[in-house]
């Protein structure tokens, strides 16, 4: 047979292997729901702060989605984030190994093993019986080519490779949700520093006005214009607003803390807290539709490779219990002197081939096929629970968003409000019609209604990149 023959006919036969065993490389159909939530989700969020945030259902997922705050100090941070964080370069150097593992792999099965090797040596050795030399000295001078394949009749190799490179195909989806994560962490914290930071201002001039109150009441009650509950209740006000300040302190620096190792800095180097002011709330925001999500979230991509992954693996066990080819020959010289390994005469050379049927391993072969098959039925269930995750994920974020919208109007109503009877409040004490200490209530209500208006929004903010980073568009 010629070469070109025999060359076809392998590759015939491997394609076959590959394509006879093993389970399906494709994951079962999902379910699709018509929409994410159990009501269908509103276009259009309620206004607040003057933004009517958007929902464009099919629209394209923003992979740098973050750059939609108009914040540059924002975009800076997440791109210092990525560049320094070392999750993200231990994750790097992770895929990257194994990326060379594949093609280490791939070398060793798919291409012929050719070697050289030198043996020269001196050696003492017991002579025949009856020679009056017992022993004698004597050197071998010898070097070869040694060549060998094992042809991947059912395409073992070709489907353990494969296996191994949607592996690869899993770690490098995964690794891009790491850099997602990683983004949306900078963000959220970014956010909260910077809502905390704000609480924390509002919440240092409640117990200033808590203890001017506390104050103004017991000279009152010294004076016999207020009751001794009244300064008990005042003073209790003012210990209960004191003591709520340590523990906001503690977390707004706990939040900087984390932020600042997220870019990959010592807590002591945090940055500045931004300005609630400088984050602007995007206006559009992309819904995938959900056949749509399953071709773009990073965890989905990483579980259809898994599953992939595990077809292949099923299927080089099942054929690893067939027969295997290899093909040996080397060529070289030798010799007992190196006029004899100079010469013609000293030419070795040797071909052969070795057919290898396994017959019994003890169960160890069956056993492995099993292992792969159930392994594949786990990655296939897995699939579907991280398909289903998806989806709640985005569902449960498009309800907290409207929530937040309609909390967020809300709030800002009830501020506003407060806001303008303490501005009352203050013109009446300047008439001389309303005492001093029902200015600092007003202060307190009002700062109170702030402090609430601050968290709404930061839900609002972080909400929002929720749902940026549950889209999922692979590559920040």
């Amino acid at each position: 047979m010629k070469l070109p023959s025999l060359s076809l006919g392998v590759l015939g036969l491997t394609l076959a292997g590959c394509s006879s065993f093993g389970p399906p490389r494709e994951p079962p159909q999902p379910p699709m729901p018509q929409h994410y939530s159990m009501a269908e989700q509103a276009t259009t969020l309620p206004a607040a702060d003057g933004v009517n945030q958007i929902l464009d259902v099919g629209g394209i997922a923003a992979p740098q989605w973050w750059h939609a705050y108009g914040s540059d100090v924002l975009d800076a941070l997440v791109d210092e984030g990525l560049r320094n964080s070392p999750s993200l370069a231990a994750a790097q150097s992770t895929l990257q190994a194994a990326r060379e593992s594949l093609r280490a792999d791939r070398g060793d099965s798919l291409f012929p093993h050719i070697d050289v090797g030198a043996n020269p040596s001196r050696q003492r050795a017991l002579a025949l019986p009856g020679l009056a030399q017992e022993t004698f000295l004597y050197n071998i001078f010898a070097a070869k080519v040694q060549a060998s394949y094992s042809f991947d009749l059912l395409g073992a190799a070709v489907l353990a490779d494969r296996a191994l490179a949607s592996q690869l195909q899993q770690q490098t989806y995964q690794f891009d949700a790491t850099q997602r994560t990683l983004a949306m962490n900078i963000v959220v914290a970014s956010i909260n520093a910077a809502a905390l930071q704000a609480q924390l201002t509002a919440t240092e001039e409640l117990v200033k006005l808590g203890e001017q109150r506390a104050a103004q009441t017991a000279e009152r009650y010294q004076l016999g214009s207020a009751s001794r509950e009244d300064m008990l209740a005042a003073e209790q006000d003012a210990a209960n607003a004191a003591a709520s300040l340590p523990p906001l302190r503690a977390r707004a620096l706990a939040v900087r803390h984390a932020q600042a190792v997220l870019l990959g800095r010592t807590p002591d180097q945090a940055p500045a807290p931004l300005s609630l002011e400088e984050l602007h709330l995007p206006a559009n925001l992309p819904v995938s539709v959900p056949s749509d999500l399953l071709r773009q979230r990073p965890d989905i991509l990483a579980a259809d490779a898994a599953v992939r992954a595990a077809a292949d693996q099923a299927g080089a066990a099942t054929a690893s219990m067939f027969p295997s080819l290899t093909l040996s020959a080397g060529y070289g010289r030798g010799g007992f002197d190196w006029s004899t390994f100079a010469s013609p005469a000293g030419a070795i050379w040797n071909i052969g081939a070795s057919l290898t049927q396994p017959l019994f391993h003890g169960g160890a072969l069956a056993a492995r096929r099993r292992q792969y098959e159930a392994s594949y039925e786990a990655a296939v269930a897995q699939y579907q629970q991280t398909v289903l995750s998806a989806f709640q994920h985005v569902a449960d974020t498009l309800v907290s968003l409207e929530a937040d919208a309609a909390t967020y109007t809300q709030t800002q109503r009830a501020a506003t409000a407060a806001q303008a009877l303490r501005q009352d409040s203050q013109a009446r004490y300047r008439l001389g019609s309303s005492p001093f200490y029902a200015t600092l209530t007003a202060g307190q209500q009002a700062l109170q209604s702030q402090v609430e208006y601050i968290q709404a929004r930061a839900a609002r903010l972080s909400d929002t990149a929720a749902l940026f980073d549950a889209m999922g568009e692979v590559g920040p």
